[in-house]
């Protein structure tokens, strides 16, 4: 028995959701994110939303709101949410249901990925990838 997790960035989220409503299936991918107990969604933030992508953000987040428990990991600050999903207003509207029963951990300190490069290149190692 456990839990059943998925994990997304939040542009693949969204441009299976795009793809879905162009062609009448909306709800049955919105399913996707609504089934899995637990639902991580990685790079909030990463790229802005035009308003209608941030609708369907809205959306998923509105009908998995205390059904289900969604992970977000962003670096940007919720105070510039209006920014990444293009709408004051919408944003504010996802902040309220994400934090009514959330836990926030911040993370502060370099890019663990900067780190290991700047360490990689002032030893002299060329790191490839």
């Amino acid at each position: 028995a456990g839990y059943t997790i998925y994990f997304t960035t939040l542009d693949d989220m969204v441009r299976q959701l795009k793809a879905a409503d162009s062609i009448g299936r909306l709800a049955s991918k919105l399913r996707t994110y609504l089934r899995p107990n637990v639902l991580v969604v990685d790079e909030v933030g990463y790229l802005p939303l035009e308003r209608d992508e941030a609708n369907l953000v809205f959306q998923m987040l509105s009908k998995r709101y205390e059904k289900g428990s969604t992970l977000l990991t962003s670096n940007k600050s919720f105070s510039e949410w209006g920014q990444v999903f293009g709408d004051d207003v919408l944003a504010t509207a996802i902040i309220d249901r994400l934090l009514h029963h959330c836990e926030i951990l911040a993370i502060n300190g370099a890019s663990y990925r900067l780190k290991n490069r700047l360490t990689a290149i002032e030893g002299g190692i060329t790191a490839v990838s």
